[in-house]
């Protein structure tokens, strides 16, 4: 069992804060043989629409422009494995199956990069190879130019805690 000393986190990675608020449809990550399988939750997700996987859904790559929703962590339970996960554990289902994607709401995520994240601030996506503090794929609250793009009605709610977890507002069905 978990047990906080301090304070509590500002969020569980992947977590859809607020449900009442929350837009969350079921799709399918892309099938085995693929690429852009996720490795945890909270991450942008976009719509595959290669070798006739149309609808289904991968993470962000260096080619995207935008994204589809975020992979959220499922409720109530967490993987097939869920009574040995710890808090906040658990993992995707892998190269293919059911997940969640947030396509509007709030959404707890794990901020990238080496800017703070302020209430209100515009979220960008890193596109390009890790770098650094920079992750593919990760959400950032500095403008990396060529290296990925603004999240269109994405924004921050407040700074990240020493984790680096924060929390974000997304509106996926902004074009």
């Amino acid at each position: 069992m978990t047990a906080f000393l301090t304070r509590m986190p500002a969020g569980i990675v992947g977590e859809v804060n607020r449900v009442w608020a929350a837009t969350i449809e079921a799709q399918v990550i892309t099938p085995a043989g693929t690429t852009g399988a996720p490795t945890g939750y909270g991450v942008p997700m976009v719509v595959d629409a290669t070798a006739g996987n149309v609808g289904n859904m991968r993470t962000l790559q260096a080619a995207d422009t935008h994204v589809y929703g975020i992979l959220a962590r499922p409720y109530p339970t967490q993987s097939s494995a869920w009574p040995q996960d710890g808090f906040g554990g658990g993992s995707p289902p892998g190269l293919q199956g059911p997940c969640d994607i947030l396509r509007e709401g709030y959404i707890s995520v794990l901020l990238s990069g080496s800017t703070a994240a302020v209430k209100g601030g515009q979220v960008y996506v890193w596109t390009a190879a890790p770098s650094g503090t920079h992750i593919t794929g990760g959400w950032e609250a500095a403008n990396p130019g060529g290296s990925g793009f603004a999240v269109d009605g994405c924004t921050f709610m407040g700074p990240a805690d020493a984790s680096g977890f924060t929390e974000i507002s997304f509106n996926g069905r902004i074009p």
